[in-house]
């Protein structure tokens, strides 16, 4: 895809986004299916043992339920949200539409989640370049969504587009952003339920 013009990226709703989020929702905005798939996601890609960074965390990360971590840092927009997710290991609140720079060293991490929130990013490019530099060499960054969102904050650029579409938008960002491999989509879409996209690329070496 083309990069896009800054008129992409704007919302419907451009009031303050700590505005927006300042009250808990302490709720999965996905079914059980579709968390089932996050899950299965993280299974495969992320190594236990491992830093994991989890970007527009909340009050629940998906992580597999038998897997161990040494360090699960939460970065997101409401404190109560994060204060009761029992994964993180330490937590964070930042806007990343003011301030894409990440609080972290470089190569700080060996795996870096975003669930259900790349839809609101309206600087995506900055935000994943950034997660590249604090990622270590070889290490994933899994995004997953679905169709659901909420629309006022939602870009114009993921508003236009179909599942497909948005997969090819997240893939975009990667190329973008640069020093990630080539990523990869997959799709779980059941009978019934909510899809679940995953685009998954690698820290290049």
């Amino acid at each position: 895809m083309p990069t896009l013009p800054a008129h992409a990226f704007r919302r419907a709703d451009e009031s303050p986004d700590e505005q927006f989020y300042q009250h808990p929702r302490l709720v999965t905005h996905i079914d059980a299916g579709a968390v089932a798939a996050v899950t299965d996601l993280y299974r495969a890609h992320v190594p236990e043992g491992g830093a994991v960074l989890d970007l527009m965390s909340s009050w629940v990360s998906h992580l597999p339920p038998e897997a161990t971590y040494a360090r699960v840092a939460g970065l997101g927009m409401n404190a109560e949200e994060l204060e009761a997710n029992p994964r993180l290991s330490e937590w964070a609140v930042q806007d990343l539409n003011a301030r894409p720079a990440l609080p972290y060293a470089d190569g700080a991490f060996d795996a870096a989640l975003c669930c259900v929130s790349v839809q609101y990013l309206t600087r995506p490019v900055e935000v994943f370049a950034d997660v590249a530099r604090v990622l270590r060499p070889g290490a994933p960054f899994v995004v997953t969504f679905s169709n659901r969102c909420f629309p006022t904050k939602a870009v114009l650029a993921w508003r236009s587009l179909d599942d497909a579409g948005h997969a090819a938008l997240v893939s975009s960002y990667v190329d973008e952003a640069g020093g990630f491999d080539a990523p990869e989509t997959t799709v779980h879409r059941p009978a019934h339920g909510d899809p679940l996209i995953g685009v998954t690329a690698r820290r290049a070496a």
